[in-house]
């Protein structure tokens, strides 16, 4: 017969074990009170921005799902699930810890009614028929709501596991159109002349069983994006299966990208990857094909074929290739040449436009030990030998006349923000968890996480201030975000009361301030 094992019980019941000191000496307990307090005292800074820089206008402009006079406005769903974002909240269930936070829904409240008139606010007081007891949606609203950005019809014209894009819904165009806007929105910074254009395909894994592998062998799903460089912010992006391929119609998703773009840039410059090595991309960059911008200047990675390897070996012009440390001149190891090379699909045709490619080598210094050498193909990246010493090579195509140290050096530059803002948006938000099994309501989800970047972008960039520009959201959500307050109402007057020795003080004064001038700016 077994032994039955009890606890030594402590104070309030708890074990208590000895040589461990047992647990510290306090309790939880319930406050049954609607007392105003929140942990999320710096959340309302958000929401004081959404107005200003008319996100909810934004919304109720471009979205009419919920067009009819009951039930809940395109502006609560939308915008509970930009905060749930904001807050760290990865699935549609963690609304509720929204909704549990009393102090942050009385100010939420306050922020949806921001804007509208008179009649607007009494034809809201009416819209349910019974007493309206939540200030976001539930849960079930949420799905329905998703739901509508799904179409059925499009599901069946997909066939086998072939590459197939669902054409953008209306609804779904409606939230390009809200990015857009939340983009344009230019209070204070001019607008760059020249936007520098990343695309750039990302994977996102997922264990929905309606999901297909992607190239690494997992089930994903695989947006293809297009960054802005210079504003840090996803002008566009098309949520794709995984497995589409990165470049399979990328022309026609530059060209929807163009259009996003605000009307203060007059010069576009795109880089890529080898996913972008499209000559009917190149030829529409080259031939000026845009009627607003002409001529788009490019450098996109090429494919390293066997022709290109031949062409390679025969360049006898190789420069080395420096970088800047501590003011001091270093050199890298690698080294650039211009290489003469015309691919086989211009060949064909005497108005083919020509372009100018480029390659990078560094000498494979390692030596693999006898019996253990690799095979090319088994590298990680294309090689190839140059007497008798091994480099891995990779070329480049483009239209610009810059030096090619120059150049190689700004491409380099689309590896590290474009890629760190695809991990934010999966990482820092919800774009890594999926909701549902349905494609448009995968895309609409991950539609609402890149708004919920790009408006932090904005957000740290407008408001809070240079030194936060390069923080991620761990660190704002711990600096800004969570902070323990309450909310009372006194003489007419709404006050979030936090700890006078709380270091953010400071900055939540400075950031009110801040969106008040954008309020009044023209």
């Amino acid at each position: 017969m077994s032994k039955i094992f009890s606890w030594p019980r402590g104070e309030a019941g708890f074990p208590r074990f000895k040589g461990f000191g047992g647990i510290l000496k306090y309790e939880y307990g319930k406050d049954e009170s609607k007392s105003g307090q929140t942990a999320l005292g710096g959340l309302p800074v958000y929401m004081d921005f959404a107005v200003s820089s008319g996100l909810l206008k934004l919304i109720d402009e471009n979205l009419k799902i919920c067009s009819g006079k009951q039930g809940w406005r395109d502006r609560e769903i939308v915008f509970s699930l930009i905060l749930l974002n904001l807050v760290g909240g990865d699935s549609v269930r963690d609304i509720d810890k929204i909704e549990g936070d009393d102090g942050v829904c009385r100010i939420m409240r306050q922020a949806l009614r921001a804007g509208l008139s008179r009649r607007e606010r009494r034809e809201i007081d009416v819209r349910f028929r019974k007493e309206r007891k939540r200030t976001t949606p539930s849960e079930s609203v949420i799905f329905r709501y998703l739901s509508k950005f799904h179409d059925k019809e499009q599901e069946k014209q997909r066939i086998g596991r072939t590459a197939f894009i669902p054409e953008a819904t209306e609804n779904l165009k409606g939230l390009m159109k809200i990015n857009t806007g939340l983009i344009g929105f230019e209070a204070v910074k001019p607008c760059e002349e020249t936007a520098t254009l990343d695309m750039d395909a990302t994977l996102s894994e997922t264990s929905k069983k309606s999901a297909l592998y992607s190239y690494e062998g997992e089930k994903a799903y695989q947006p293809l994006n297009t960054y802005w460089h210079e504003r840090d912010v996803l002008l566009h992006t098309e949520f794709r299966d995984g497995n589409v391929p990165a470049g399979y119609e990328q022309r026609r998703v530059l060209e929807e990208a163009l259009r996003c773009l605000p009307q203060g840039v007059r010069k576009v410059r795109l880089r890529s990857d080898s996913a972008g090595y499209q000559h009917d991309l190149l030829r529409y960059c080259e031939a000026g094909e845009n009627k607003r911008f002409g001529r788009i200047e490019f450098a996109i990675s090429c494919d390293v074929t066997k022709a290109f390897r031949e062409a390679v070996m025969e360049v006898a012009d190789w420069h080395p290739m420096y970088k800047e440390v501590n003011g001091e001149r270093r050199a890298t190891g690698r080294e650039y040449a211009e290489v003469c090379f015309v691919p086989n699909k211009l060949c064909h045709s005497k108005s083919a436009p020509a372009y100018r490619y480029l390659a990078t080598r560094q000498e494979i210094k390692d030596r693999e030990l006898p019996g253990m050498e690799r095979k090319e193909e088994e590298l990680p990246f294309p090689t190839v030998m140059i007497r008798n010493s091994r480099y891995k090579i990779f070329g480049y195509v483009t239209n610009m006349d810059w030096s090619g140290d120059k150049l190689i050096k700004w491409v380099y530059g689309r590896c590290g923000k474009s890629e760190q803002a695809h991990d934010a948006v999966k990482n820092d938000f919800a774009g890594g968890r999926f909701p549902s099994g349905d494609f448009g309501e995968n895309a609409a989800w991950w539609w609402v996480t890149v708004l919920a970047h790009n408006f932090n972008v904005l957000m740290k960039r407008m408001i809070l201030g240079q030194s936060w520009i390069n923080k991620r959201m761990k660190a704002i959500r711990l600096g800004l975000i969570f902070i323990a307050g309450r909310v009372i109402e006194r003489s007419r007057k709404v006050i979030i009361r936090i700890s006078g020795g709380h270091p953010s003080w400071s900055l939540l004064i400075e950031a009110r301030r801040r969106i008040a001038q954008l309020a009044c700016a023209p």
